[in-house]
């Protein structure tokens, strides 16, 4: 990979690598803007297989996490950090302290918060070594887990999602396959269920979701056999690039809307699903729940404005569907288009008046 050249193209503002042997610590920060405000984006711990894959993950996810904040209508920029090695192997306290001393070095520029293999727990550790970290603890004056309103987020853009495609947002009787019974995944299935979807699901480890496919009849697949599922809505909620040259003919839905991020492997995907009348929900859109809600725990937590910005997500979703349809895109691109555009006005804003971009931008809030 030619790193310049890919943050040059995508424009990153900074990517800062950190390692520390005594703790085992290999991690990446990558600061794609700070042009709405400081970036803000979970830690992510993978067992990449490569170096080279752990990094183009931390750039695609700090990009999106840009347009994320952006439509939603938040004060901040996006970031996202990685750290290399398998969770249940490498945490410790001495890794998380260290990581820690790594976020407080970039000075604000980039705050943390969990992710994918991490938890409120470790960004306990985190918060020992500095100020600049969210998703806490209730105990330490926190949100707690952001998992709960990522998934309602998921929830309230499906609903939108099929009122356009299906006709009605009532979801008695319609068809979900969920990919991924993880901490969002779980959360989302219940709000299904108990709205009276029928859900077929998948998980690589589906023991640890037994009770809540007992609970609510979830019908269970292998992880391979989520793509052939007949089904209205394919809601992927673990890993990105599920959507891609080896699954996308399989697909028989006609909704995409999830809570992973990236979900697309290649932009072309997006337009390949609007070639084929599949109506995609943007995932950086639909799953701004989580950040929603560790973005109002930087100032003073309101648990309500958190559920009811989320809530509004419903609403982010018909107003890209309907842009879409005017303009004749994919709605990916209207999603693009929508973000760019109120990051542009802030930067207008910035070098007419020197400030710090942190503007609240009415005219394109969402």
């Amino acid at each position: 990979m030619e790193l310049f050249d890919y943050m040059q193209d995508y424009g990153h503002e900074q990517v800062t690598f950190w390692s520390d042997k005594e703790s085992g610590l290999k991690a990446i920060i990558a600061i794609h803007s700070t042009v709405l405000g400081p970036a803000l984006g979970g830690t992510r711990i993978w067992a990449y297989k490569t170096e080279e894959e752990a990094l183009l993950d931390v750039l695609r996810l700090s990009e999106g996490m840009t347009y994320k904040a952006s439509v939603a209508g938040l004060d901040l920029g996006g970031g996202k950090a990685v750290i290399i090695g398998d969770p249940a192997k490498i945490k410790s306290e001495a890794l998380f302290r260290s990581y820690g001393r790594f976020v407080n070095s970039l000075g604000g520029h980039y705050i943390t918060a969990e992710d994918v293999g991490t938890t409120v727990a470790d960004m306990t550790y985190v918060h020992k070594e500095t100020s600049h970290v969210t998703g806490l603890a209730r105990s330490e004056h926190g949100s707690g887990d952001p998992s709960p309103l990522t998934a309602f987020g998921v929830y309230r853009g499906i609903k939108a999602a099929c009122k356009t495609q299906l006709g009605t947002d009532d979801l008695q009787g319609v068809t979900v396959a969920v990919q991924g019974l993880g901490k969002v995944g779980h959360c989302l299935a219940e709000r299904l269920a108990e709205d009276g979807a029928k859900i077929i699901a998948t998980d690589i480890n589906p023991q640890a979701a037994a009770s809540l496919v007992e609970k609510h009849n979830i019908t269970m697949v292998e992880p391979d056999e989520i793509y052939d599922v007949s089904c209205d809505v394919f809601a992927p909620c673990a890993m990105g690039g599920v959507i891609n040259d080896n699954t996308i003919d399989r697909l028989r839905c006609k909704i995409v809307a999830g809570a992973a991020n990236n979900q697309l492997a290649e932009t072309h995907h997006g337009d390949e699903l609007y070639t084929r009348k599949i109506l995609y929900a943007p995932d950086y859109v639909i799953n701004a729940g989580g950040l929603i809600n560790v973005a109002t725990e930087l100032g003073a937590y309101d648990a309500d404005e958190a559920w009811r910005k989320t809530a509004a997500i419903y609403d982010s979703i018909l107003r890209i569907i309907d842009l879409a349809k005017d303009e004749g895109v994919a709605t990916y691109k209207a999603a693009h288009r929508l973000a760019k555009a109120r990051i542009e006005v802030a930067k207008q804003e910035k070098e007419k008046s020197g400030s710090n971009g942190r503007q609240v931008l009415e005219a394109l809030k969402i």
